[in-house]
């Protein structure tokens, strides 16, 4: 049998199964190794060769392990990404072996794909990291575990290793109903919801356009749960029916949808300040704003919206992580122009 592991570094751990040793071998292995490799990577290992037991090359998963067993098996080392690091300067809150936790600035696309091969935050990552990316299923790169739109910025964390990213993916996954996982948004909305705190519980799904996203029946073959619970914290440009023309609103995400605060806050007649692809139908309501505050809105190029809060459990100390981050500079100078309608306004 070729050696698949030859052209690699690869380390090669002896172990004997213990008295109580029970259960198959890859999850054996994963137990006993914690923090190497994954299960279904020590899986994929065993199947291309990686393990010896008792002298002979062994490549079923299934196999049972028994008390006494010698097992060999190759670690190779991780691959390089295929995706080259960027000197691309980051905004690092906190950073150890397991993770990294930043500011994505708006325009920063965080996956390379088509259209976006370089200039990632993956690409920056790689730089930034180097060796201390331990290998995200056998490639050394980062560990994306949840995303941010290009023109969305705020607080993200990303795994460098195998554990911290599975760790990490259970609790994205999990949505925080059992653990400390928080995520909130702020966003600059046109108008003022009727009620000022409440639920958006509407499923979401491919639009018309692909590339979007929509409000989908319950039944229909690709809605997906999604929900969202805002509060307004602030409102600017007090109309006589006791509505405003804009409003500052804290969104907390209960479900992770593609575009989900986005399409959420149009669906309930309010859509973000600045937003092509949702709130495109609201521009003229600029022309109701002072002139300066309609100088300052009619700038703002991408969706006003910012991921300034962050919590998450430490995939190996198990301590809770609070993260927040202020809007950037485009957003502050955005809201600075609502803020200064209402002093105006006043006596």
């Amino acid at each position: 049998m070729t050696d698949p592991f030859k052209e690699a570094e690869a380390t090669r751990k002896v172990l004997t199964a213990p008295e109580d040793a029970e259960g198959r071998i890859d999850a054996w292995l994963a137990a006993t190794l914690a923090g190497d490799f994954s299960r279904s990577r020590i899986k994929a290992l065993i199947e291309e060769g990686a393990a010896i037991v008792n002298g002979a090359v062994m490549t079923e998963p299934k196999r049972k392990v028994h008390p006494g067993d010698v097992i060999e098996f190759t670690m190779p080392a991780p691959r390089d990404p295929e995706p080259k690091g960027e000197n691309i300067p980051l905004d690092v809150l906190y950073e150890d072996d397991d993770v990294i936790v930043l500011v994505k600035p708006a325009g920063l696309v965080v996956h390379p794909a088509v259209g976006n091969w370089t200039g990632t935050l993956v690409n920056a990552l790689i730089y930034h990291c180097g060796e201390s990316l331990s290998g995200i299923g056998g490639v050394r790169r980062p560990g994306i575990v949840h995303r941010l739109d290009k023109e969305t910025s705020g607080v993200m964390v990303v795994a460098k290793n195998d554990l911290a990213h599975r760790h990490l993916s259970d609790q994205f996954a999990d949505h925080g109903r059992t653990g400390p996982l928080e995520r909130a948004y702020q966003a600059v909305v046109w108008g003022r919801p009727r009620q000022l705190r409440g639920t958006i519980d509407a499923p979401l799904g491919r639009g018309a356009d692909r590339t979007k996203r929509a409000v989908k029946r319950e039944d229909a073959d690709d809605a997906r749960e999604a929900i969202t619970h805002y509060e307004v914290v602030e409102r600017y440009g007090e109309i006589e029916d006791g509505t405003s023309l804009a409003s500052l609103v804290e969104c907390h995400l209960e479900t992770g949808r593609t575009h989900q605060i986005r399409v959420h806050m149009a669906h309930i007649g309010h859509p973000l300040i600045g937003d092509p692809e949702y709130g495109a139908a609201f521009k003229t309501k600029a022309n109701r704003l002072p002139d300066e505050a309609r100088k300052v809105v009619n700038g703002f190029r991408r969706q006003a919206l910012h991921a300034f809060l962050l919590q998450f459990e430490h995939p190996s100390s198990g301590e809770t992580m609070h993260f927040e981050a202020p809007p950037p500079a485009d957003m502050e100078r955005l809201l600075v122009a609502l803020r200064s309608m209402e002093e105006a306004a006043d006596p």
